[in-house]
């Protein structure tokens, strides 16, 4: 059996943040909209969705033109079945999100959720594509020291994420 392994970059602009999963049906979109929709009312998204059966089509929708289209461009070059991929405008991120997502029934696995540059592994077979993983950001460069947990706890504190 032929095999071949592919690395697709997401590309996207540096600042938005975008969820990178597995679903296993047709209704994938509307129940992820429905989802961000009811979590965040006002939110700025756009999500496309591989068909893995029937037409095969790239489903979508979301509330931002620019962020569907990014979403459809990516899930294109991407190309495993039953995959998805959400972009979340500018001021919205995957932490406010994640558990409407985790509820979605259909929903198998989320393999990032990240603004950080993203590469992800796709391997092809002669019956399609399906994603290994993903390289989310940059390898560390050390193991944090008391001044780096100060900045991390006051860092937290400062964006209203810890009181």
């Amino acid at each position: 059996m032929e095999l071949k392994l592919e690395v697709v970059a997401i590309e996207k602009p540096e600042s938005l943040n975008f969820v990178l999963g597995q679903s296993h049906f047709i209704k994938t979109v509307e129940d992820i909209h429905e989802a961000l929709v009811n979590a965040v009312p006002g939110i700025k998204f756009g999500v496309a969705f591989c068909e893995a059966s029937g037409k095969r089509l790239i489903r979508w929708s979301g509330t931002d033109a620019a962020l569907i289209e990014l979403a459809q461009r990516n899930a294109e070059r991407i190309g495993a079945g039953h995959s998805f991929i959400l972009f979340l405008g500018e001021g919205y991120y995957p932490i406010n999100v994640l558990r409407a997502l985790q509820a979605v029934p259909e929903l198998v696995h989320l393999f990032c959720a990240t603004a950080n540059p993203t590469q992800v592994i796709v391997v092809e077979t002669p019956q399609g594509r399906g994603i290994l993983g993903v390289i989310d950001g940059m390898s560390p460069l050390g193991i944090e020291g008391a001044e780096d947990q100060a900045w991390r706890k006051s860092f937290l504190r400062q964006i209203g994420y810890k009181a």
